[in-house]
């Protein structure tokens, strides 16, 4: 820290002691902040306490833009009379000679650092070593003012907002029903899905009615299909009698038909 303000201009123990007379009479004395205090050099302050030096460094501490901040003595200077804390102007960039660019191949070539990291590497630079960090362009105070003039409140922050809302559930698929039915005498089976009709009722065999039925493990159900079954049974039983009856008796007439030509 002393090699770093090594011809630096700071703060004398006269001015010190001024400051501490101007602050025990309410005054806030100004301050210019040396090359030491890095990027802010220039820059006017208003010194608002002094700390006690057997802590830190760092122990004047200043107001700068809406900020307070510590700095050590050699990092400031009594503030001359009429400083705005405005820097002096940079000199007009040297003219550039046109330069003849010739086209090149660069595929295999590094790519050149850009500009925002050489200058994140410059303003690193300008730094006196200390950890203390430089003060945002935020709080920098603007051209013409007044050291005097009171920060401005700050905007009201803004309300914040409701939390959403907790997100609703899926809204789960409608049912599907499967029916099987019977009626005059034929099983059938239809599948919906809510109103959408995935099959329509279709004529399955008895006996691929019962193994349905006999998945459904309820009482009176699977009694009730046998005994439908059973009187299908019955009524085909005594249909194919009848048929029977009825054939023989064609095959005799047509037996005579036969003995008679």
């Amino acid at each position: 820290m002393a090699a770093a303000r090594t011809g630096v201009r700071g703060l004398s123990s006269d001015d010190l002691q001024m400051i501490r007379d101007e602050l025990a009479a309410g005054r806030k004395p100004r301050v210019m902040f040396t090359e030491s205090a890095g990027q802010i050099a220039g820059q006017v302050g208003q010194v608002v306490t002094l700390a006690d030096p057997a802590e830190s460094d760092e122990w004047v501490v200043v107001r700068f833009g809406r900020d307070e901040l510590p700095f050590a003595p050699g990092d400031l200077q009594i503030a001359p009379k009429g400083a705005t804390g405005r820097k002096a102007p940079a000199p007009p960039p040297a003219p550039v000679q046109p330069v003849r660019v010739e086209p090149e191949f660069v595929i295999d070539k590094p790519v050149p650092p850009s500009r925002s990291s050489g200058a994140a590497s410059s303003a690193a630079g300008n730094g006196t070593g200390s950890s203390r960090p430089a003060a945002s362009p935020a709080a920098e105070r603007p051209a013409g003012a007044s050291p005097a003039t009171p920060a401005p409140a700050s905007a009201p922050a803004p309300a914040p907002r409701k939390a959403a809302g907790r997100a609703g559930k899926p809204k789960p698929p409608p049912g599907l029903t499967v029916t099987l039915a019977y009626t005059d005498g034929e099983w059938t089976v239809a599948a919906n899905q809510g109103a959408k009709a995935l099959a329509k009722p279709y004529v399955i065999r008895p006996a691929e009615a019962m193994r349905m039925v006999s998945l459904v493990d309820v009482p009176g159900v699977q009694e009730a299909v046998e005994q439908i079954l059973a009187a299908e049974r019955a009524e085909a039983e005594q249909q194919a009698d009848r048929l029977r009856a009825e054939l023989a008796e064609i095959e005799a007439r047509l037996q005579e038909l036969r003995d008679a030509g």
